[in-house]
C-alpha cells in the first residue's frame, strides 16, 4: 500500500527521532525511498523538503540529502492559496484568466529564473476577486519543462496559483517583499487610482536545481499578509 507524503515524512521524523539516522549520515536517495514506501518520487521530495523546511535535513542538488549536523529550526512561509485567503475572509472567490501564451521570457524573468538562456515559457496574467472587488493581479512564467501536463490544464477555470500548489513540489524558493505605484494598466485592473500604492510580491520557486515558475502578485490597498514563523 502507498504512502502518502504525510506518513512519509512521519517514518523518517521517526527515523530521525530515534537515532537510525544520525547527524550528518547521507539518507536514501528519493528513488529508493518511493521504493520502499511504494509512492511517487514527488511525494517523497514533498515529504523530504517538509522536513528539510524545519531544519532537521540538509539538501543539495547531485549531493543527495543528509540529516542535519546541527539542527537550526527555520522560519516557514506559507505560499498563499488565494482562493483559500479570500474564503476564509468571509468572501465568494473568482477568478479571471486575462492572458495565456508561450513565449520567451524576457531578461528579467530569466535572470529571476536563473535561466542561462532565454526559454520558452508559458505565461500567464490572471485576476483573483473577493466578491466583486479585485483582490490580486497575477504576473506568472511558468517552466514547461519541467511542469508536466501544462497543455491539459484550462486556465481559465482554474488558476496556475491553485495547479502549481496542488500539484508541483519545490525544493527551493525565493521571495522579495515591497511596494510600487499604481501604473494605468494596474489601476484599471484593480480598480484603483493611478499610483495607488500597491503591494508587491515577488516569488520564485526551484525543484532540484530546476526553475519552476516565478510570479508576481499585486495587492491593491488595504491588504495585509499574515503568515506562520
Amino acid at each position: 500500500m502507498s504512502q502518502t507524503w504525510l506518513g512519509i515524512r512521519e517514518e523518517v521524523h521517526r527515523r530521525l527521532r530515534d537515532g537510525e539516522w544520525k547527524p550528518g549520515d547521507l539518507i536514501p536517495s528519493e528513488a529508493a525511498l518511493s521504493d520502499e514506501f511504494n509512492c511517487a518520487r514527488a511525494t517523497v521530495n514533498r515529504a523530504l523538503q517538509s522536513l528539510a523546511e524545519q531544519g532537521l535535513l540538509e539538501r543539495k542538488r547531485k549531493a543527495g540529502t543528509r540529516v542535519a549536523a546541527t539542527p537550526v529550526p527555520k522560519a516557514m512561509f506559507q505560499i498563499p492559496l488565494l482562493r483559500a485567503e479570500v474564503e476564509a475572509r468571509g468572501s465568494t472567490y473568482r477568478y479571471l484568466l486575462l492572458k495565456k501564451s508561450r513565449r520567451k521570457a524576457p531578461r528579467n524573468i530569466s535572470a529571476r529564473m536563473k535561466l542561462e538562456s532565454a526559454a520558452n515559457l508559458l505565461h500567464i496574467k490572471a485576476l483573483h476577486f473577493s466578491g466583486d472587488t479585485p483582490y490580486c493581479l497575477e504576473d506568472r512564467w511558468i517552466n514547461p519543462d519541467v511542469v508536466d501536463g501544462l497543455s491539459d490544464v484550462d486556465f481559465s477555470q482554474t488558476s496556475a496559483n491553485e495547479f502549481l500548489l496542488r500539484n508541483i513540489p519545490y525544493t527551493q524558493g525565493e521571495l522579495s517583499l515591497g511596494a510600487r505605484e499604481a501604473n494605468a494598466e494596474h489601476a484599471e485592473l484593480l480598480d484603483i487610482p493611478e499610483t495607488s500604492a500597491l503591494f508587491e510580491m515577488n516569488r520564485s520557486t526551484w525543484l532540484d536545481g530546476l526553475p519552476v515558475t516565478t510570479v508576481t502578485l499585486l495587492f491593491p490597498p488595504g491588504y495585509t499578509l499574515s503568515t506562520t514563523l
